[in-house]
Order: structure tokens, then sequence, then C-alpha cells
């Protein structure tokens, strides 16, 4: 799944290095040249500029590739995937486009025979009516969209592409240079330069006053929901099951009001419910929360009760979310049980939002102390928390035999014997094998299921063994050399570093942040007296939280620093790489703009994965700008005779010009990349689904927005859209102008010989 999304994400970009070589193909093409001289000189323009750009973009994802840890596991293949299909975009670009847009591409467009064309898609159609009247529906379906296409393409695609070449886009272009023009005179370049300047430090300033909700992962709507039921220790399975049945009552006349008589098979729901698919029961062994981790007790206090639902679509816009909560409320007053109510976890586990480790060395101690924590945080009644627990159960009954040594001795039996006859009657022992053919199948011998938990019969057992005095056989009963003692115990001591480790979790109710939740238990806690000889973290999701905004910042900055290398052996100078850098430090601009006026949540993953593609992104086109830019300036050079050599330059006013051209002719590159890009990634930013397999079969493309993609994958998108974006602007105007002031600036304090003009 995470490399069809991470193909998703690249189709935007899949398209860039394809665009920028067409287009200046064509362009030659359009002043004059042959197919053949415009293709071979087409790529040879811009086969540098592209692979550096290429090059940057792989940089800004190869941090991601090594990404440690169990979310690097979960997030591997996004950027193997995007290294991988990047690369062979820029393979097809520099081969094979060429070839055929040498082949294939004409600057003047023959008027379409209309007859021909009228003929060639009502056959079509007409033929694809056919198939889908002989069961063939798919292959029908294409044939008549293919027709449709024809009529479509014909009537109005065709005259919007004409309108769009021959009159929108040179007006657009005329437009531009006479800002690019305006923004080149006088002061004004200080001015965008410093207003650039200034709308970054504002949207700073913005995200400080205006913050964003923070979270570790997307939040989606639960596909199943988990009741979690926990009896005290030493309830009878029987009665564990009885309350469990109390609790699946309860939920089955909930849903009740999901029915709808109208709901088929298809809908995928359980009889007439068009909301939940499957309610299921589990009581005893498997029951626990997984998230707690392995365990290896027996627990039949402890049940489970999972809610299935129906896909996104077939939900008719019921939360889930909405319904969970209600679920919550419904069991929360069954007495006698502690009822944890959760949702499923679609990515990485990394804890409980609300996870206080307490670690010592005394561990009675280190109990009455955390359960003084616990007590402490619910006297606060702080919002948000659903119900703390102790990852330690108390209490769980245990039964101490106490062995005689001095009898036992005495009766030359071992502690061995005993310990391994109480382990035979209750564990089972193998004595022999079954053969039945192929198959082998293990003899146990052990006590029957009645007799296992009653400990007058246990220690009733005989123990065989051979009197020292005369050598006879004898036996005798356990209970003549070992006394039970019945008590209580912990269910398990865990360690971390050496330290015993109790920890206190729990879940965030929907509608509440986790990072402000756990900053107000970290603020009450702050009043709580703990005592020397214990430590109190705060790790989950929390410590996870930590570690991957360390180790995505580390890699911004190593992503930036790579691109920064690139652009540097591309352009032989350190001057030129540092106007790509700062538009890419300017492009989050758009991105703090963007989160702070549409009020979105900055997901620490995916949010800061977005941003560190966008640094890939961004200087793809600036790459292109500048290269195209110098090649212009050399150009002129050549034109009006000036030796580089002898220490002479262009003036000031043929920069300018040369600028102006060459921002002019990339205009169209560099918009058309930025909107496939942005369009790209539009579906995954909207959760825009289509059923295109029930749109051939059925005529049903069954479109709507929204579901769990959006909300894993929106943050992301949305952080490029806004990001590229800004930068889209800051390429074409900002760029230009922190050239000329380069320019301007090295002119001053490394004054040429000479400036020539034309």
């Amino acid at each position: 799944m995470m490399v069809l999304y991470s193909l998703i994400l690249a189709l935007g970009m899949l398209v860039d290095n394809g665009i920028v070589v067409v287009e200046n193909v064509y362009r030659l093409m359009d002043e004059g040249m042959s197919a053949w001289d415009a293709a071979r000189h087409g790529v040879g323009e811009v086969a540098v500029p592209i692979i550096a750009s290429t090059a940057t973009t792989l940089a800004a994802f190869l941090p991601l590739a090594v990404w440690p840890g169990i979310m690097g596991e979960f997030m591997f293949w996004l950027p193997i995937t995007l290294i991988t299909v990047l690369s062979s975009s820029l393979f097809v670009a520099l081969v094979i486009n060429p070839v055929l847009t040498s082949v294939l591409m004409k600057t003047k467009e023959e008027p379409a025979n209309r007859n021909k064309l009228m003929i060639i898609s009502f056959s079509l159609i007409a033929t694809g009516f056919l198939f889908r009247a002989g069961d063939v529906k798919i292959f029908g379906s294409i044939m008549i969209i293919g027709g449709v296409l024809g009529f479509f393409n014909y009537y109005f695609l065709s005259p919007a592409a004409k309108w769009f070449q021959s009159k929108f886009l040179p007006r657009l272009e005329n437009n531009y240079h006479r800002f690019v023009s305006f923004a080149l005179r006088g002061y004004n370049p200080l001015k965008f330069f410093f207003a650039t300047i200034f709308f970054l430090v504002v949207s700073a300033v913005l995200m400080g006053l205006f913050p964003p909700k923070v979270t570790f992962f997307p939040s989606t709507d639960p596909q199943y929901v988990n009741i979690f039921i926990e009896a005290p220790i030493g309830t009878d399975i029987i009665e564990t099951d009885r309350i469990t049945r109390e609790v699946e009552s309860r939920i089955m006349n909930y849903i009740k009001k999901f029915e709808d008589a109208s709901v088929g098979p298809d809908n995928r729901g359980t009889g007439n419910n068009f909301l939940v698919k499957s309610v299921i029961a589990q009581v005893g062994e498997g029951a626990a929360d997984p998230s707690q981790g392995p365990s290896m007790e027996t627990t039949p206090h402890k049940s489970r009760v999972t809610v299935s639902f129906v896909e996104f679509q077939f939900r008719r816009e019921v939360s889930t979310t909405m319904v969970m909560e209600e679920m919550r409320t419904l069991v929360s007053d069954i007495p006698g049980v502690q009822i944890v109510v959760d949702k499923n976890n679609d990515g990485p586990p990394t804890g409980k939002p609300i996870n206080i480790e307490i670690s010592g060395d005394d561990y009675d101690q280190l109990i009455a102390e955390a359960l003084r924590v616990q007590q402490f945080i619910e006297e606060k009644r702080i919002a948000g928390v659903e119900e703390l627990k102790l990852d330690v159960e108390l209490g769980k009954p245990e039964m101490i035999v106490n062995v005689d040594r001095l009898k036992a001795r005495r009766f030359n039996v071992s502690t061995y014997q005993i310990g391994s006859n109480l382990r035979t009657s209750l564990f089972g022992q193998d004595i022999s094998t079954f053969k039945d053919g192929e198959d082998d199948f293990d003899v146990v011998l052990r006590l029957d299921e009645k007799y296992r938990n009653d400990a007058d019969i246990l220690l009733n057992q005989k123990i065989t063994f051979r009197d020292q005095t005369n050598g006879q056989i004898r036996q005798i009963p356990i209970s003549a050399i070992a006394s039970a003692e019945a008590t209580s115990t912990y269910s398990a001591v865990k360690r971390k570093n050496q330290k015993r480790v109790i920890t206190i979790a729990s879940n965030v109710l929907d509608g509440y942040n986790p990072n402000e939740v756990v900053a107000e238990i970290k603020k009450t806690l702050t009043e709580y007296d703990l005592p020397d000889e214990n430590t109190l973290a705060f790790t989950g999701e929390q410590e996870e939280q930590s570690k991957e905004m360390a180790f995505l910042g580390n890699a911004l900055m190593i992503a930036v620093f790579l691109i920064f290398l690139i652009i540097v052996s591309q352009f032989n100078s350190a001057s030129t790489p540092a106007i790509i850098v700062a538009s890419v430090i300017f492009s989050l601009i758009g991105v703090f703009m963007g989160l702070v006026i549409f009020r979105m949540e900055f997901v620490v993953i995916m949010t800061m994965i977005g941003i560190i593609s966008l640094a890939g992104v961004v200087v793809n086109n600036a790459i292109v700008l500048i290269d195209y830019t110098n090649l212009v300036m050399a150009r002129r050079m050549e034109a009006l005779g000036i030796d580089r050599d002898k220490g002479d330059r262009l003036s000031v006013h043929e920069v300018i010009f040369c600028l102006e051209e060459a921002g002019k002719t990339r205009l169209r590159p560099v918009l058309l990349t930025a909107i496939t890009t942005v369009l790209g990634l539009l579906p995954l930013a909207t959760g825009m689904n289509i059923d295109f397999f029930g749109l051939l079969r059925d005529w049903a493309p069954n479109i709507y927005f929204g579901g769990d993609n959006v909300a894993f994958w929106g943050p992301m998108s949305w952080t490029v859209i806004f990001g590229l974006t800004f930068a889209t602007f800051l390429t074409l105007v900002i760029v230009p102008v922190m050239y000329y002031l380069l320019i301007r600036f090295k002119y001053r304090f490394f004054k040429p010989t000479r400036q020539i003009a034309a």
C-alpha cells in the first residue's frame, strides 16, 4: 500500500523533466529549427540542469531511506519508490522523449478531417455498445469513452488548447515580462527582497500566535473499535463471559439504529445494517490489549468485543468516531470491571498517547508510588484523559509450596522431584508418540482438568522414592513433606535500563489533542513531590514524537546540505546555489501561511515529510531558470564580443535584459511543472476517490471525497501544495531579483574592467 501511495505522490513530479525537454524542443521548432536539430539542441540545452534538479529531488528523499526504528520500517518504501521512479523519469526525458518529439511533434497542427473524425467516433461508440450488450462490458466502455473523447477533443479541447497557446500564454508572458521589468528597476529589487524576508518573519510569528494543533500521526475515523473488558484478578471465566455478554447485548441493541431494510449484501453490512460489518466477542486467551505488549499469563478475567465497520463510502456520512464515543458512554456504567474503548491503530505501534514510566529499585515502594501518582493525576480531573491504568496487575493469586527440607532429606526426596511432580500434574509431560500415517501426535500425561485447580488433590499426590534403610520402594503424599500457602503477587516485573519500571498509561478521548493533554499533565506533576529514589519520564507516543521530530529535522538539514553540494558542483560557484537554497527557505512562507489560514493540524510525521519533499521539488525550477539565465548571458556576451578573460562583463542593463528574456522563455515550463505537481497531489489532498472498475463495468463511478487516505496523506500533500504554489512566485520573481542583487554586489566589490552594453 505504501508503494501504491508513493506512486500516486510521484505522478505530478514524473512529468516535470519531460515537460522541460519537450517544451524546449517545441520552442526551438517554433523558432524555425527542423525537428531533428530542435530535439538535439533542445535536450542539450536543458540536460545538465534537469539532471541536477532530479539529483536534488533524490537528495531530499535520500535521508528518509535511512530512517531508523519502527517508523523507518513503516515509511521505508516511500523514499525508495520515489527515488526509483524519478530516476526512471529522468532516463525517459533525456533518451526517449527527444526521439519521440523528433518523429511525432509538429508546431502547426493540420486541420482535422471532421467527417473522418465523426465516422471513427460513431464507430467506436456503436461497437462499444455492442460489446456491452454481449457482456464484454469493460472493453465496450473503453471504446465508448474513446469515441466520446474524440468528440470532446474536437469541439472543446482543441479549441481550448489553441486559445491557451495563442492567446492566453502570450498575454501572460507579456504581463510577466512587464512585472519582472518593474521588479528589476531602481530600488525595487531591494524592496521585493526585504518584503519576502518580512513575509517569512510574519508567517513565523503567525505560527506562534495562532499555532496549529500538533499531532504525532494522522488520526482517522476507526475501521473497527475494540472494547477491552477486565474483571478483578481471580474472576472465573464463566463470570467474565456473563459480563461480556452484557456488553455485547448493549452494543447489539445500540447498532440497531443503523439498520435499513433497503441495505443489500453489496453494502457489506451485517444483515440490514449499513454501518456495522460484524460484532465479535472473545473471552479469555488472546483478549488482552495488544498495545500493552505480549502477555504470557492466562487471562480468564479479560475479554474483548470488536465492532467492525463497513468501508468509508458506505457509511452514509456517519462518523465512526462519534459512534465509538457513544459506545464508550453506553458501557461505562457496568459495575465491577474496567472497560477501555479503543480504535484501531493505522500507523506503527508507538505506545499510548499518555505513557508515564516510573522507575526505581524497590518494587513494593515503586508500586505504592505509581498508585499515588495515578491518584494525584485523577484528582486533578484533567480533560481528555480516558482512564489511567498501571501495566502491572496487583493481587494475582499465587500458591507457594513450602518444602520441609529436613523431612524431605529424611525420605531422600529432592525439591526437584516435588516440583517435577507438580509441573507434570498441571502442564503435562510427553510420555509417548502416536503415529497416524505420516502424522505424529504427542501423548501427554497430566491431571484431568477438573482436578488441576484443587490444591488438596495436588498436595495429596504420591511421590515414589526408595527407602534408604531397606532399599524398598515407598510412596508418600506431597503434603507429608510440604505445605501450601495462598498469597498474591504481581503479574510481571518489567525492567528498563536495569531499573524496575511501572507504566501508567491512558488513551486520549477523541476531540482532545494528545500533546495538549500531556502538556497539562506535565504542568500538574510539577506540583508532585517525587521521592529521590524514583524517576519519572513521559514515553510512548511522546517519546517517539520527540525522536522522530529530531530525526526529521536532521534529515531536512542533511537534504538541504546535499542539495547545496549538488548545485555547487553544477554551477561551480557558492553564491548562485545560495539563491536556490534561499528559495527553499522562503517557500516555508507558503507552508506556514497555509497552516495558519486553513487551521490545519501540524502532523509531525507527514507534514515534516512534506517539507523535506518540498525542499527537493522547489529547487528544480530555480535550477533550470538560473542555468538558462547563464546560457542567455553567455550567448549575449558572445554576440557583443565580450572577453571574460580580460575582465569585461555585461552592463547592468544587459543583465536585466537577460533576466527578463530568460524568465519569459522559462515561464511556460515553470508553470506547467508546478501545475502538474499540484494537480497530481490534489486527489491525495482532498481524498478524491473514483471507482474506475465500477465506472467501466456498470457506469457507477461512486465518486466521493474523504476517507482514511485524506487523513493520512492530506497533511503531506497540502504542505507541498502550499509551499510549491508560493515557490512558483519565488522562482519567477524573487529568484531573478536575488540574481540581480548578486550581480550588483559582485560589480560593487569586484569591479569589472568594463561593462559593455549593446
